[in-house]
């Protein structure tokens, strides 16, 4: 999949962006050279293979450190609270926004 100058120009307003005529073909040939990488690595056939969940699970034994599930931080509510301008019921109150 080769992207043209135009989809990097497409790109950069979507992202409000403003690129020189130098920086979009640049930006081309970098956005090409990574599609060229995904390609390639779809390419692979990885049939049988188990997904890691660390890379070094693939070189050594990992077991997981999980830490126990407790509570280590006091309640902070109030002092988050303290400077909001709007608040009921330990709620932060917004404008609404949206219709």
């Amino acid at each position: 999949m080769a992207l043209t100058s135009s989809d990097v120009s497409r790109i950069a307003q979507l992202a409000r962006l403003d690129l020189r005529e130098d920086e979009r073909a640049a930006m081309l040939d970098q956005l090409n050279g990574f599609f060229d990488i995904v390609e390639k690595m779809r390419a692979v056939d990885t049939t049988g293979v188990e997904p890691l969940y660390t890379p070094l699970s693939a070189i050594e034994d990992v077991t997981l450190r999980l830490r126990e599930d407790v509570v280590t931080e006091s309640d902070q509510r109030e002092a988050n609270m303290a400077n909001a301008p709007a608040r009921e019921a330990g709620l932060f109150l917004v404008p609404k926004v949206i219709e």
